[in-house]
C-alpha cells in the first residue's frame, strides 16, 4: 500500500527521505508528501497530488528543505481521492503533531464523530487526520508524552497501520508502531532510519529493526531503541539484524524499467532458489522447512494453498504438480475469499501459503484462520523477515532479491521452483514418485535457468508482435494442463500494465463460450508446447482460425504443425509438461512488458496497483 519513510540524525533529512520514497514509490504513487523539522522554522511541510517527482518540483518553489528530523509518505489512496489536501502528511489540530501512515482505521468514523464532539475539526477525507487528532487528544486530556499516548490511541483503533508520529513539543524523537503493515528501523551511528521496508537506508546502515505486529518503538537522538507491546506496554528486547540485499539490487542496472530488470533476473534468481537445496548429481532435494516437518507433510490427507493475484496463479500450477507427484488432494482458495465463506479446515491439513511480500493482508488472515482450526501453516515468501515469515510454523525463502516492479515475474517463477522441489521430496518420500522419473525432474529443474535464458531469446519477436497488437482492445489466453494457470497470468500482466482487457481460460473452455468473442480483431494468445495436451490445443486452435482469429502461439522449438495455422510463432526450447510453466511465462512476461511500453503506460507503476496489499 503506502510508503512511509523517516529520519533522524546527523544528516540533512531532506534528500534521504526524498530518495527513500522514490525507492517505495512502488508502494504507492498517487500523491506524495514530506515534513521537515528545523529549530527556527519549526514544522515545514510539503504534499501534493501525484508522484515523488511532482513532490520535488513542488518543494523547489520555496520550500526551505533543512533539518535533520523529517518523515515522507507515498500514498496509495483508501480514504479520499488522491488530492493535495488527502495527501500525507498529516497534522492535529494544534499542528503540534505529524503523522504519515500506511495502513487502514476501520473504526474511523465513530471515532470523527465524537472527536468533531469534542471541536476538533477536519480538512482531509482521510482517517489518518483522525488518528493523529486521536492521539492529540488523549495526549491533551492524561497530559502525557508522545509515546505514551500513541499507544492509548492506538488500543482504541480497529485497523492496520505502519506509522510513525513526530511532536515539535519534544523535537528529538520519533515514535513508530505497526500492526498488519510492516515497518523497518534502520540502526546507523547516531542517526535512525524508519520505513516501510530496508532499501530507503541500506546505503547509510546494514542493520535493521523489524517491528513486529503489535509493537511500538520509541527513536530518540543518542538513546537506544525502546520497543513495547502496544496492548500491555510490556517492554521488548530489539533485535538487531543484518540486512541480506544491496544496493545493487533495488537499482535498475542500465535496464529502462525494474519489470525489465526482473524478468531478465530469472535464470539466475530460480538458480539461487534452489541452490544449497537441490543436488540432482547426488539425487537429493532437501529443504529445513519441510524436512524438519516432513511428517506433517506425508500425513497430510489435503493440501490447502491460500494467495493472491500472481501467487494463487503459481498456487494453480502447484495444484497439478502436487496432485500428480504425490497424490495428496490440493485445493487452491483466494486467500480475500477463503476467509469468509466459513471453510473447512482440519487439523490433518497443510496450509501453505504465498505471497511475494509476505505482507499481504488477505494470506496473513487466512493463516490465522488455519491456525485457529488447528491446521499446519507453512508459508512460501520472498521477504526475510516478513510478516507471514513469522507467523507460518515452517516455511521456505524463494530467495527472488527485491522485486520492485509492481507486476511480479520472476516471484512467480521462484514461487513454482519452491513448490516444486517442495511436491519432488514428498513423492519421493511417499514412494508416489518413481526413482526414474524423481532423477529426471531433478536434473531438468537444475537445468531449467538455462532454458529461460533461452526463452528470454524470444524479446525481439515479442517485441515485433507487440507492435502488431498494442492497440487491441481486448486478448484472449488459453492454454491446458499446467499451462492453463499460465495463460491466466499472461492475461493478468497484459491487464496490470498495458490496461488492455484480458481473460485467460482452460483451451477446452473456449467452446463453452468465450469462442463467441472471435473475429478478425481478436488477439489469441495459444500457450501449446509439445507435451501434455498438443493434440486437443491443436484442435483448439483449428477452431480459432476457422473463425479468423489472430493467433499467437508459444510453441516447442521445431514445432510444424501450430505453424501451419498461427500467425504469430514464438519459440521456446522443449521441457518437461509439469516443468514447462517455468519456460512459457517468459514470452508471455515479454509480450505485456512491450505492449505496455508501446502504449506510453507506466510499467513500474501501473495505475491504481500498489505491490503490497497490506489492507483488505
Amino acid at each position: 500500500m503506502c510508503g512511509i519513510v523517516g529520519y533522524i540524525g546527523h544528516r540533512e533529512a531532506y534528500p534521504i527521505v526524498i530518495k527513500g520514497l522514490k525507492r517505495l514509490e512502488y508502494r504507492g504513487y498517487d500523491s506524495a508528501g514530506v515534513m521537515l523539522y528545523d529549530e527556527e522554522a519549526g514544522i515545514k511541510l510539503c504534499k501534493t497530488k501525484g508522484k515523488v517527482s511532482d513532490l520535488e518540483a513542488k518543494a523547489s518553489e520555496g520550500f526551505t528543505t533543512n533539518g535533520s528530523i523529517g518523515i515522507g509518505h507515498t500514498r496509495w489512496a483508501t480514504h479520499g481521492v488522491p488530492n493535495d489536501v488527502n495527501s500525507h502528511p498529516h497534522l492535529s489540530n494544534s499542528g503540534d503533531l505529524v503523522i504519515i501512515h500506511n495502513g487502514i482505521i476501520e473504526n474511523y468514523a465513530p471515532l470523527k464523530e465524537e472527536l468533531i464532539k469534542r471541536g476538533y475539526s477536519f480538512k482531509s477525507d482521510t482517517d489518518t487526520e483522525v488518528l493523529v487528532n486521536l492521539i492529540e487528544e488523549v495526549q491533551k486530556k492524561e497530559n502525557i508524552k508522545l509515546g505514551k499516548a500513541v499507544q492509548i490511541a492506538l488500543n482504541q483503533v480497529v485497523g492496520a497501520y505502519a506509522i510513525a508520529v513526530f511532536d515539535k513539543k519534544n523535537p528529538n524523537e520519533l515514535v513508530a508502531a505497526r500492526l498488519g503493515s510492516p515497518l523497518a528501523i534502520g540502526v546507523g551511528e547516531g542517526e535512525y532510519f524508519v520505513a516501510s521496508d530496508a532499501s530507503p537506508f541500506i546505503e547509510y546502515t546494514s542493520n535493521a529493526v523489524y517491528l513486529e505486529d503489535g509493537e511500538m518503538a520509541n527513536i530518540r537522538l543518542h538513546k537506544p531503541i525502546k520497543i513495547r507491546k502496544i496492548h500491555d506496554d510490556s517492554l521488548v528486547d530489539p533485535y538487531i539484524q543484518e540486512l541480506q540485499m544491496n544496493l545493487e539490487q533495488i537499482e535498475k542496472g542500465g535496464y529502462d524499467h525494474f519489470m525489465l530488470k526482473e524478468i531478465y533476473e530469472q535464470p539466475s534468481v530460480i538458480k539461487d532458489t534452489y541452490r544449497g537445496r537441490l543436488h540432482a548429481n547426488e539425487g537429493i532435494v532437501q529443504m529445513a522447512g519441510v524436512e524438519d516437518n516432513l511428517e506433517k507433510f506425508l500425513n497430510a490427507k489435503r493440501i490447502l494453498i491460500v494467495a493472491c493475484g500472481t501467487s494463487w496463479h503459481a498456487g494453480l500450477v502447484a495444484e497439478y504438480i502436487f496432485e500428480e507427484f504425490t497424490r495428496i488432494p490440493v485445493e487452491v482458495e483466494y486467500a480475500s475469499e477463503f476467509r469468509y465463506r466459513n471453510p473447512i479446515i482440519n487439523k490433518d491439513d497443510v496450509v501453505i501459503a504465498i505471497s511475494q511480500s509476505g505482507e499481504t493482508a488477505d494470506t496473513m488472515a487466512a493463516i490465522k484462520l488455519a491456525k485457529e482450526n488447528g491446521a499446519f501453516v507453512f508459508g512460501v515468501c520472498n521477504v526475510v523477515g516478513s510478516s507471514i515469515s513469522r507467523e507460518s510454523h515452517a516455511g521456505a525463502y524463494t530467495h527472488a532479491g527485491p522485486e520492485i516492479g509492481v507486476a511480479s515475474t520472476k516471484a512467480f517463477t521462484t514461487q513454482i521452483t519452491v513448490l516444486t522441489m517442495i511436491a519432488l521430496r514428498l513423492g519421493k518420500a511417499k514412494g508416489t514418485l518413481s526413482n526414474t522419473d524423481f532423477h529426471t525432474y531433478l536434473q531438468e529443474l537444475e537445468i531449467i535457468p538455462e532454458k529461460v535464458s533461452e526463452a528470454l531469446e524470444t524479446n525481439d519477436k515479442a517485441k515485433e508482435i507487440a507492435a502488431a497488437f498494442k492497440d487491441s482492445p481486448n486478448c484472449l489466453y488459453l492454454g491446458r494442463g499446467y499451462n492453463f494457470p499460465v495463460a491466466l497470468e499472461g492475461a493478468l500482466k497484459l491487464k496490470e500494465i498495458s490496461y488492455i482487457h484480458a481473460e485467460g481460460y482452460p483451451a477446452a473452455e473456449m467452446k463453452h463460450g468465450p469462442i463467441a468473442l472471435i473475429d478478425e480483431f481478436m488477439p489469441v494468445i495459444v500457450i501449446a508446447p509439445k507435451q501434455g495436451h498438443y493434440d486437443k490445443i491443436v484442435s483448439n486452435i483449428q477452431e480459432i482460425k476457422s473463425r479468423s482469429g489472430k493467433i499467437i502461439a508459444v510453441v516447442t522449438k521445431g514445432d510444424t504443425q501450430v505453424r501451419e495455422l498461427a500467425d504469430y510463432v514464438i519459440e521456446i526450447p522443449e521441457t518437461s509438461d509439469a516443468l514447462s510453466p517455468l519456460v512459457t511465462t517468459i514470452p508471455l512476461q515479454l509480450l505485456s512488458y512491450y505492449i505496455a511500453v508501446m502504449r506510453g503506460c507506466n510499467v513500474d507503476q501501473p495505475r491504481n496497483l500498489a505491490k503490497s496489499v497490506t489492507v483488505e
